[in-house]
């Protein structure tokens, strides 16, 4: 094929909320090698990305849906999207061993939800229903919470007193939709007010931040990530919505070569669960179709590290 440029955006894959969780089962599984069960388990996957799934289950961890699959008194991960309060009360009961590797960001916002409640406000939590981290944060306190997931759903809304709403958004939604979504709702209830600061997370921000820059010079764009991981999903519709083709792409073995007819410029990213290997790997088969140059784009630089939960670091 003819000569072919990649830009790279900068920030990509991992964050270190999928960091830290990829860590804690990490961790338990080397301090659990040797021992008489070896097995972890984790309740949901602990990040969205088929790649670390089977590269951690392949080492000894155990995926499970619902706590009713762990046996009586096992150890058991919570995954970095958070869980329910109700999770946590049937873990207590059935004595099981907890970890919790939810994501710091995630829990900020489980504390706002709490907190909004107990003044006695409405909250308008918005998000994609079902999806792990929503339900979480709406377990926190589900007689007062309402999940919207457009400002579509603002114009049905029937809320008891519309001076005392607060609306929380799931922390990673695209950023110019969730703005149009508080923007109508604030139309609605003029009183509506956020948190303190913004609950989209900072790599999620910097990611579509950083696709946007290689989007405006790309023929097309490729997005590393898994189907169900929101973030990715996020950026791919990001780019589509600003008028270039674009694909979500579990590995570089999705990639069609006729997705690479006439095209000069390629977007290259990867959402905050997607391992960096998989980067590496896609420019190697795109550098196996032709020459290639490759441009890293850096639109920010992330420092953020957020700690281990106490339970992996005493034994570390």
């Amino acid at each position: 094929m003819s000569p072919r440029t990649v830009l790279l955006a900068s920030p990509r894959s991992f964050c270190a909320g999928v960091e830290r969780a990829i860590d804690v089962v990490d961790a338990l599984l080397e301090q659990r090698h040797g021992s008489g069960d070896r097995r972890v388990f984790v309740r949901k996957q602990i990040v969205h990305n088929t790649h670390v799934i089977a590269d951690l289950t392949e080492r000894g961890a155990v995926f499970v849906e619902e706590l009713d699959e762990v046996p009586t008194g096992s150890l058991v991960v919570f995954s970095a999207h958070g869980v329910s309060p109700q999770v946590r009360a049937e873990a207590a009961r059935r004595s099981l061993q907890v970890v919790d590797a939810t994501c710091p960001l995630v829990t900020k916002v489980h504390a706002e939800a709490r907190r909004f409640a107990e003044r006695g406000n409405s909250i308008v939590l918005i998000g994609h229903a079902g999806h792990e981290e929503v339900e979480g944060t709406y377990g926190e306190a589900p007689d007062a919470t309402v999940v919207v997931d457009s400002a579509r759903d603002i114009v049905d809304l029937d809320l008891p007193d519309p001076s005392r709403i607060t609306y929380l958004t799931q922390t990673t939604l695209a950023v110019d939709e969730t703005r149009e979504t508080i923007a109508a709702l604030k139309e609605r209830f003029p009183q509506a007010r956020g948190p303190g600061s913004e609950d989209i997370c900072y790599a999620t921000t910097n990611r579509q931040h950083a696709l946007q820059a290689v989007t405006a010079q790309a023929d097309l764009v490729l997005v590393l990530g898994s189907e169900n991981s929101s973030n990715s999903v996020r950026l791919v519709e990001l780019a589509r919505k600003a008028g270039t083709p674009a694909h979500l792409i579990e590995d570089c073995s999705r990639i069609r070569p006729d997705w690479l007819r006439d095209v000069a410029t390629v977007g290259l990213s990867a959402g905050a669960s997607a391992p960096p290997a998989l980067v590496q790997d896609t420019l190697s088969a795109l550098a196996g179709l032709g020459p290639l140059t490759v441009r890293e784009q850096i639109t920010t630089t992330e420092d953020t590290y957020f700690a281990p939960p106490a339970a992996v670091r005493k034994n570390r």
